[in-house]
């Protein structure tokens, strides 16, 4: 898989490494898809360096490749997932014998948590939900869409993936990473958004295994077209923070949590394999803490 002509011996063991993690390491293809795209810029970084062999890659090199991510504006959880996935790389490269020791192994990883993402206020929240018209059938349906990504914390894979039937009066059946169903709880509110846009909008499709969520043209929505409409939205609340349909993942897990939910539950609730991916929520949490205490402290200001 050829990146860039005189590159050939990196282009070699980049192919070598995608052939690996396909077929060995039985990862999905978003996985494997995100693996390519950082390496791919990662390679494309070493040649603006003029190196052209992984065994002539210093720290230094990594440092600054994951620092132009940064400077050119990429989440921080986008940056942790790239230097993994350079570890990855590198691990393999030592087990191939590509390269005699993994430079890697002594950088620190930065700990999940110190990549605290974005959140919104319950009012920046509601605001984000008042935009969409609900008169109109693209507008009543985005804002199903994003009553649900808030009240229930879903992915945004995992609510385009949706069908009519995977929804009652109570919860919602997701289908989350590997395959694995769960049952989410899902707020009053989002299920009055969806019966809107359903009854008034949705009628035809008798079908109940028909997809819940559809574009103009009858066709189930994707992640993309859930991300632009977010962005568009955004927008027309005034909300200047760096807003994506994760965001609204985020919030509705800090929210639970300021508002005494077991991280337990949440965890349950997210799909998290581990509790450690979700305590980073507690993190999170205790930074609206100390932000408020600093705010509202009665100490603060003059006597």
């Amino acid at each position: 898989m050829p990146i860039i002509e005189d590159m050939s011996v990196i282009d070699a063991e980049f192919s070598d490494f995608l052939l690996y993690i396909s077929s060995e390491k039985g990862l999905a293809l978003n996985t494997i898809e995100s693996y390519r795209r950082d390496i791919e810029s990662f390679v494309k970084h070493l040649a603006l360096s003029n190196i052209e062999d992984f065994r002539d890659v210093t720290h230094e090199n990594i440092v600054s490749f994951l620092a132009t991510l940064k400077a050119k504006g990429y989440a921080s959880a986008t940056l942790y997932r790239t230097f993994i996935t350079i570890r990855v790389l590198f691990r393999f490269l030592k087990r191939e014998g590509v390269i005699t020791t993994d430079i890697t192994i002594y950088m620190a990883a930065p700990k999940q948590w110190d990549f605290i993402p974005e959140v919104l206020t319950v009012e920046e929240v509601e605001a984000l939900i008042a935009q969409p018209d609900i008169t109109d059938r693209i507008g009543s349906r985005d804002k199903a869409i994003i009553e649900i990504l808030y009240s229930s914390g879903l992915r945004v894979s995992e609510l385009c993936s949706l069908s009519i039937y995977d929804i009652d009066d109570t919860v919602i059946r997701v289908k989350g990473k590997g395959g694995k169903e769960r049952m989410v709880p899902i707020g009053t509110k989002a299920l009055e958004a969806l019966d809107h846009y359903l009854l008034n909008h949705r009628g035809e499709d008798a079908d109940p295994a028909a997809p819940i969520f559809v574009t103009k043209k009858g066709s189930r929505v994707d992640r993309t077209a859930i991300w632009r409409m977010i962005k568009k939205y955004v927008r027309y609340a005034d909300i200047e923070k760096n807003v994506s349909p994760h965001t609204l993942r985020h919030s509705f897990a800090t929210h639970l949590l300021d508002n005494g939910a077991d991280l337990r539950v949440i965890q349950e609730m997210l799909g998290h394999a581990t509790i450690a991916t979700t305590d980073r929520y507690t993190h999170i949490s205790n930074k609206h803490l100390t932000e408020s205490f600093e705010a509202f402290s009665p100490s603060r200001g003059s006597d």
